[in-house]
């Protein structure tokens, strides 16, 4: 995987929905609106501020998203709803991908809004806010998933219906798989399926086992710049100078369109060397927040998981190691087996059978099963 270290464009100013004052408690309250006026034609967009669950789910934080929904309302048949959920574009609050402008180029779910659905992409937590972006924790991240489809109910142009699918990639592949896990605090909607692609389901073999070593690294890095910060705990990990090279890198965003820059390279390879003898994955209170917001195969409905074969950040083995778990569950699993190393294409490689598979869940086709090919 190919990681660019670049500055991101500054958080543009939201305009208040229409003057409204709302509660600041319910979940998926918009709080603000804007047109994208750069969106793609036959489609119309927003970037929302709204209210999300905090650590216990109460709706305590502000976050932001981006919505999309078919320009032609003529059908007014309820829509049904796909969030979309971003792979990793870095752990600063200048890092919301609805703020870049390479969003929609960079969405593959833009494609849904062509088919007639209603798409929600949240940037998460922390992204586009001030509060500390939860890198990998799960339970607050699914929840701003959740409460992103509920703001999209609440916009009445949209029309938007109760049934959703969440379809995401890399870090939004872990976003994805725990709004299935948290979908039950949301009972006024319907959860059909989720997709993952090359999502971290078990983190300390997924840390352990990446195998291209500057991107094990950098993720280290947001990893435990994030984590330190969330929960408030000392970045204790390496040497001395290593917190301030881990500061340093986590203080920029990602893209995937060019090389790294020289200093993020000199910083990835330092860091490198300093955790040469040093297990992130083992250390306390490390390790415990992996254990916690590792996935479960804890939900009932359809599952797609996309990876290539050799994904140099997220193993393919401990990919399929989940699969077989989900399968032992008893749910359907569709697997998609993509050739090549690459780790940041996986959702726009597998993006057509993707597509189609919610379309399927939308219109009640039998889900596939490639449980018997797994074992």
């Amino acid at each position: 995987m190919r990681l660019l270290i670049c500055l991101a464009g500054a958080l543009s100013i939201l305009v208040p929905s229409h003057g409204a004052v709302i509660a600041a408690q319910e979940p998926g309250a918009i709080l603000a609106q804007e047109p994208m006026p750069d969106a793609p034609a036959g489609m119309m967009a927003w970037r929302i501020r709204y209210m999300t669950g905090g650590r216990d789910g109460v709706a305590s934080q502000e976050a932001t998203a981006a919505i999309m929904a078919p320009s032609d309302t003529a059908d007014r048949a309820p829509r049904g709803v796909v969030a979309w959920t971003h792979g990793t574009w870095g752990v600063a609050s200048k890092c919301a991908p609805s703020q870049g402008p390479r969003f929609f180029e960079a969405t593959p779910a833009v494609s849904a809004v062509m088919m007639g659905y209603v798409v929600v992409a949240p940037d998460y937590p922390g992204l586009g806010t001030d509060s500390v972006h939860p890198y990998l924790i799960g339970q607050p991240t699914g929840q701003s998933v959740i409460d992103a489809v509920r703001a999209a109910r609440a916009m009445p142009a949209l029309n938007a219906g109760r049934r959703y699918v969440v379809w995401g990639e890399s870090q939004g592949g872990h976003a994805a798989l725990w709004t299935a896990m948290t979908a039950s605090t949301a009972p006024e909607l319907e959860l059909i399926g989720v997709a993952a692609g090359a999502p971290p389901t078990d983190l300390a073999a997924n840390f352990r086992e990446a195998s291209d070593p500057n991107a094990r690294a950098y993720l280290t890095a947001l990893t435990a710049d994030s984590w330190s910060r969330y929960f408030d705990t000392p970045l204790d990990i390496g040497k001395r100078r290593t917190p301030g090279i881990i500061r340093k890198l986590a203080s920029n965003c990602i893209s995937s369109t060019a090389m790294p820059r020289l200093g993020a390279l000199v910083g990835m390879i330092a860091l490198r060397s300093d955790l040469k003898n040093d297990d992130f994955a083992a250390r306390k209170p490390w390790s415990r927040i992996m254990a916690a917001n590792s996935v479960s195969p804890s939900f009932s409905v359809p599952l797609l998981l996309a990876q290539t074969r050799e994904d140099p950040l997220v193993s393919p083995q401990v990919t399929r190691t989940f699969a077989r778990k989900a399968c032992l569950r008893g749910l359907k699993v569709r697997w998609i087996d993509l050739p090549g190393k690459d780790h940041a294409t996986t959702a726009s490689q597998s993006a057509f059978a993707t597509l189609q598979w919610i379309e399927d869940r939308f219109g009640g086709a039998p889900a596939p099963d490639d449980c018997g090919a797994l074992r």
